[in-house]
């Protein structure tokens, strides 16, 4: 009877300083530096050909993919979402990492709009310049 009692004990003292770990080890963790801006992607995004038939000499083969909306992922994991504007730019922020970027919502949308690998640097945003292939033939 004494060496269960004692082992309960024993049990119960152990369990609550191992309860305690993650307390100390997240007291002596630094914190984790937010985004500030200074990371991530930019850039253009446009799409060709525009038209149907060959490229006709004096006109353009290509046109910004105007207020798409793409999706950034993360080890297959959606970890942000972005917008391109009027002049297929943008502009996001992001950790240092490797990325997959591919255009949201492709049901039903002909062409190719990713996805796109990137990677970007600590203290760096990644210029990029990415074709979309429209489909058209």
């Amino acid at each position: 009877m004494f060496r269960l009692r004692h082992m309960s004990k024993v049990a119960i003292l152990s369990l609550a300083l191992l309860g305690l770990i993650p307390c100390l080890a997240l007291a002596q963790t630094p914190p984790i530096p937010a985004v500030d801006g200074s990371a991530g992607l930019e850039g253009t995004i446009s799409v060709t050909p525009i038209q149907g038939g060959p490229t006709r000499k004096g006109e353009p083969d290509s046109k910004p993919l105007a207020n798409i909306t793409f999706e950034v992922k993360q080890n297959g994991q959606v970890t942000k979402s972005f917008q391109t504007d009027d002049r297929g730019q943008f502009h996001v922020e992001l950790e240092p990492g490797h990325y997959t970027i591919a255009r949201k919502d492709r049901k039903g949308v002909v062409g190719f709009y990713g996805p796109f690998e990137a990677e970007v640097a600590q203290g760096k945003m990644t210029k990029v310049e990415w074709k979309c292939d429209s489909g058209i033939r």
